[in-house]
C-alpha cells in the first residue's frame, strides 16, 4: 500500500538522528497526514515562514472577547485590514464584521482550525479563546475543553505550519503560596482556579514546545486590563471596568471585592502595545518564553478616590462575593515586571490618574452622545 509505505518512509527519516549522534525532534504523531508534501522532511520549525519585509498574516482567535477587538483595530493599523483575521464561533456585531476579515474558526475542531490557517496563509496566530476566572469556575469542564484541548489543537497547527504563536498568560496564574508583592516572573505558582491552571498549562506546553520542535511561542502574564469601548468578560478583575460604566451612568458602584484588595492593573492601550512589541521582538532578545508586565496596582478604595476627583457625587459601596474575594486573595498585589523591561524594552504609558481620566472622558462623551439621541 503506498500510502502505509510512504508513512513509514517519513517516520523513519525522523527518527533517524544526525551524523553528530544528536536525535532531532520528531513532530507529535497527529502531524502525519496521508500527503507527502504536507510536513517535509527537512523542515525548519524555528523559522517563521513569512518574510520579514513582508506584513505577517494574523489570525486571532476568540476575537469577541474583551481584547480580541481592541487587538484586530490595532494591529490592521500597523499591517493592513486584510492581514488580520478575527475569528469566533459566535455572530459578530455589524460593526466588528464590516471593520475587516471575520471568519468562523472553533479550535476545538482541529481540522476546521488547520483548514483556517492554510486556506488564509496564516503567519501568526494570537490565541484568546479561553474561559475566564470567575465564568470558568461556574463551568469547570467547559473551562478545560476550552482552555486546554484548544490549546494543544492550537499547539499543533502553529507548531506544523511554523507560525509564531502568542497566548497570553494571566494574574491568575499565580496562588495562594506564590510571592505576592511582587510575583517574578520564576516562582511558585500553583493557582486554585481552572482558569489559572490552565494558563500555567500553557506557559509549559509553550515552552516544551518551544525547546522540543522549535516553536516560536510568546507569552505575557496580564494584570486586570481596562477596556473603554468593551463590557466585562467574566473576570475577578472586572469592577475595574465596571465602576466607570456605572459612576458616569448612575453615579454609584457596588464592588463585589473588599475595598483593600489590591490587586496590578493595566490599560488597554498599554496592553495591546505590549502584545505587539513582544511579538516584533528579536528572537535573541528574549531571555525567557513568558514574560510578566505591570503598569500601575490600586484597591478598590484608591480607585475610587480618583473616580471622586472627577464625580464627586460618586458613591462606592461593598458587596463582597465570596468566590470571586478567594480568588482575588490568592493573587500576587503586584508584578515584577523587570525583565520585560530589560530585554526588550517594555515600558507603560498609563498609571491611575492617566487611565481614570481616560475612561471617564469616554463613558462620559458616550453618555452624552446617548442622551442626545
Amino acid at each position: 500500500m503506498p500510502v502505509v509505505r510512504m508513512l513509514r518512509e517519513v517516520a523513519g527519516r525522523m527518527l533517524q538522528g544526525p551524523a553528530c549522534g544528536c536525535r532531532t525532534p520528531a513532530l507529535p504523531c497527529r502531524f502525519l497526514g496521508t500527503s507527502p508534501r504536507q510536513i517535509p522532511a527537512d523542515a525548519n520549525f524555528h523559522s517563521t515562514s513569512f518574510s520579514e519585509a513582508d506584513p505577517p498574516r494574523v489570525l486571532i482567535t476568540g476575537g469577541l472577547g474583551q481584547l480580541g477587538v481592541g487587538l484586530a483595530s490595532f494591529l490592521r493599523k500597523r499591517f493592513g485590514k486584510d492581514n488580520v483575521i478575527l475569528s469566533d464561533i459566535r455572530k459578530p456585531p455589524e460593526h466588528v464584521f464590516l471593520s475587516g476579515p471575520f471568519i468562523y474558526s472553533d479550535i476545538l475542531d482541529y481540522k476546521n482550525l488547520r483548514e483556517t490557517v492554510v486556506n488564509n496563509r496564516v503567519t501568526w496566530l494570537f490565541h484568546y479563546s479561553a474561559l475566564l476566572s470567575a465564568v470558568g469556575e461556574a463551568n469547570v469542564s467547559l473551562a478545560r475543553a476550552v482552555n486546554i484541548t484548544g490549546l494543544h489543537n492550537v499547539l499543533d497547527v502553529a507548531a506544523e505550519h511554523g507560525l509564531r504563536l502568542f497566548v497570553p498568560s494571566t494574574i491568575g496564574a499565580f496562588g495562594p503560596t506564590s510571592p505576592r508583592n511582587p510575583a517574578p516572573d520564576l516562582c511558585i505558582q500553583r493557582p486554585r482556579t481552572i482558569y489559572g491552571v490552565s494558563k500555567v498549562h500553557a506557559e509549559l506546553m509553550g515552552e516544551y514546545y518551544y525547546y522540543r520542535y522549535g516553536l516560536d511561542f510568546r507569552c505575557l502574564r496580564y494584570p486586570g486590563i481596562i477596556s473603554a469601548d468593551s463590557q466585562p468578560g467574566g473576570g475577578t478583575t472586572d469592577y475595574a471596568v465596571q465602576i466607570f460604566h456605572s459612576a458616569v451612568k448612575n453615579g454609584r458602584f457596588e464592588c463585589n471585592l473588599e475595598p483593600g484588595t489590591r490587586l496590578p492593573m493595566m490599560y488597554i492601550d498599554d496592553c495591546l502595545r505590549a502584545t505587539l512589541e513582544v511579538m516584533e521582538a528579536p528572537a535573541e532578545s528574549l531571555s525567557m518564553r513568558t514574560y510578566n508586565i505591570n503598569a500601575m496596582s490600586f484597591t478598590p478604595a484608591e480607585l475610587a478616590q480618583e473616580v471622586l476627583k472627577h464625580i464627586p457625587e460618586f458613591q462606592i459601596t461593598y458587596n463582597v462575593d465570596s468566590v470571586r474575594q478567594a480568588i482575588a486573595d490568592s493573587w500576587p498585589m503586584n508584578f515584577d515586571d523587570s525583565n520585560a523591561r530589560k530585554d526588550w524594552g517594555w515600558k507603560h504609558d498609563f498609571d491611575l490618574p492617566e487611565l481614570v481620566t481616560t475612561m471617564l472622558n469616554f463613558h462620559g462623551s458616550e453618555s452624552r452622545i446617548a442622551q442626545a439621541n
